[in-house]
Order: C-alpha cells, then structure tokens, then sequence
C-alpha cells in the first residue's frame, strides 16, 4: 500500500486574494464550479472556509464512487484542505499569486490499494482525478470573471 497522489494546476487571469475568496466559498462557489463527477454535494456546517463541513459523491469512474465527508481547515494563507473522515483522503487547495494572478493548484493524496490493484490505483487514478480537477479549475477560472 502506497500513497497515490493526483494534482492539478492552472493560472486564472484574476487577483490571488479574489480567488482565494472563490476557493473559500463552499456555500456558494463550490456547488458552481464542481464539473458532473460530483453529486448530492452539501454543507452541512459553516460555508466559508475553516471549520466549514461539506459532503459529496465522487464518481471517478463508472464503477468507482467515493463518499467524501471533509472537514476544511486552513493551515495558512491560501491554502485549504480537505480531510475526509470516511478515507486517508486528503485534498489541498493552494492559491499563490504570480504575476499579478492567481496560480491554483489542486493536489490530492490518498493511500492506495496494495497488490495488482494498488499498481492500477497508482497508475490510472492520478491522471483521470487530474482531467476531473482541469474540469473544476476551468470553471473556478470562469466563475472569477462573473464578479
């Protein structure tokens, strides 16, 4: 059993702290920018960053449905995570500015299977998490230019 990771990035042509607002935002951005891999999303404490508790189904695959339960916290500026507590799923938000924008870097780790089946989590798992976070990331990009 290993750790499989799985990450994403984009630069979205807006200020880091207006994005960093939008990442934030589990009430009312979140629902908005998360592609059809998710569904049954809600709060179901806070809305707004640390503390904030949200639930969802991840469809990953046909066959592969992740129930995640996280909890949010924010270690330090720009950068949020989510702790599932129903797996070691962890996933890290970090929003860092460049250039007078915003890079948006989505990584998530996890421990993987052992055995063959562990071999194809670690192999085919992190680049299709990837497309599903491009997905995400190219409608938090077009959400931060609705305001």
């Amino acid at each position: 059993m290993g750790t499989v990771t799985a990450t994403a990035e984009r630069t979205i042509d807006a200020p880091a702290d207006r994005v960093r607002e939008l990442v934030r935002d589990y009430s009312q951005t979140r629902p908005e920018i998360l592609t059809e891999h998710y569904r049954d999303y809600q709060v179901v404490e806070g809305g707004s960053g640390a503390g904030t508790v949200a639930r969802w189904k991840l469809q990953a695959t046909s066959k592969r449905v992740r129930d995640v339960a996280a909890t949010i916290s924010e270690p330090q500026p720009g950068t949020v995570v989510e702790t599932d507590a129903n797996s070691s799923m962890v996933t890290t938000w970090t929003v860092r500015e460049r250039d007078g924008r915003s890079l948006v870097r989505i990584e998530t780790s996890w421990q993987g299977a052992g055995g063959i089946g562990g071999f194809f989590e670690k192999t085919f798992a992190p680049s299709g998490l990837r497309r599903i976070y491009d997905g995400v990331l190219a409608n938090l990009e077009q959400r931060s230019r609705q305001s």
